[in-house]
């Protein structure tokens, strides 16, 4: 009876301290200021690297566009023109078309372009990115190599770059964009979910590196979101794998960049949007960087639970895999 007493006056104190240290964590939170600054965005013409330009711009950041598509980067261009007009800014934005995936030198070049007009990057966010869902034996090398290229090397280049100068500076902000699909392997999405997953222990190796000089990494985790690369994505996705995604929901690319922006700004290592985007960022935060204490406690308390609600998801997920292929079984027995 008395170690069933000390245990819940125990568990008590770190509720107490647990509710204390959010408390003091919310209280203290000091946001970074990018108005006058240089904000750079990869995938900025369009879905959350746009929506993320139009915030930063909105706060009175220089911003520089990145992307393949000049046409789509003009009409960007001119959407971000327009809400620096609406907040009656003096701020400026440039593009640059250039392939993530493709030459390292170009991307070298763009990055001391951009720097010229516009001077050191503080705030990189590496939004360039795409998805091939398909089932394994149906991807072909080069489209996996292309998600690789993208989503992994092209961050990983223009990282390398712009680090340079910010260690100079001795400040700066370096966003990456993961995805739930990074901390989840799913059906359809082999090649890209590990694409995603390289990205998350690049940011984690990052950080440790680029701390002491006061340059801080933010890895963002975007549930499914509504953006022209989703609807692509969604032409050719195996039925398992819509199935799957639907039960997160669909969130808008305004959304998912406000959410961003905040938590890169005060310095948190993980960024999402949702609930289920919550649950899947505590509980798979292991080795990860302790950013606040209120990140800290969440996932001290409630990765146990976490993990026995996601033993349910993964009952659903693969019931629904299970179900589509005694589908197929039936209907080629019918023919």
């Amino acid at each position: 009876m008395m170690e069933l007493c000390c245990l819940i006056d125990c568990g008590l104190v770190c509720l107490g301290l647990g509710a204390l240290c959010f408390l003091t964590s919310y209280l203290t939170r000091k946001t970074k200021e990018i108005r006058g600054k240089h904000v750079l965005v990869t995938g900025g013409s369009s879905g959350i690297g746009l929506s993320v330009a139009q915030q930063a711009a909105a706060k009175g950041a220089n911003v520089t566009l990145v992307a393949r598509n000049v046409k789509r980067l003009e009409e960007a261009q001119m959407a971000v023109e327009k809400t620096i007009h609406k907040v009656g800014g003096a701020n400026k934005v440039q593009y640059y078309s250039v392939d993530l995936g493709g030459d390292v030198n170009a991307i070298g070049e763009m990055v001391k372009e951009a720097e010229k007009s516009f001077g050191p990057i503080y705030m990189l966010v590496n939004c360039a990115g795409l998805s091939i869902p398909l089932k394994f034996e149906d991807i072909s090398p080069a489209q996996v190599k292309t998600q690789m290229d993208v989503n992994f090397f092209g961050s990983f280049f223009v990282s390398q770059e712009v680090v340079k100068s910010m260690k100079q500076q001795n400040e700066g902000i370096i966003v990456f964009i993961s995805s739930l699909g990074g901390l989840l392997g799913l059906y359809g999405f082999t090649a890209y979910s590990a694409s995603k997953a390289a990205v998350i222990k690049m940011a984690e190796a990052l950080h440790m590196e680029v701390k002491p000089y006061n340059i801080s990494v933010t890895v963002s985790f975007p549930p499914d979101t509504d953006t022209p690369g989703f609807v692509e994505e969604n032409k050719i996705k195996p039925v398992e794998t819509k199935l799957i995604s639907e039960a997160a929901g669909l969130f808008s690319a305004d959304d998912v960049a406000k959410k961003l922006l905040a938590d890169a700004l005060s310095g948190e290592f993980m960024s999402t949007s949702g609930i289920d985007g919550f649950m899947l960022t505590t509980m798979c935060a292991g080795m990860s960087p302790i950013t606040s204490i209120t990140s800290f406690f969440s996932q001290v308390f409630l990765m146990g639970p976490f993990r026995v609600i996601s033993a349910f998801y993964l009952w659903q997920f693969n019931s629904i895999v299970k179900k589509e292929y005694q589908k197929r079984v039936s209907s080629k027995k019918s023919e």
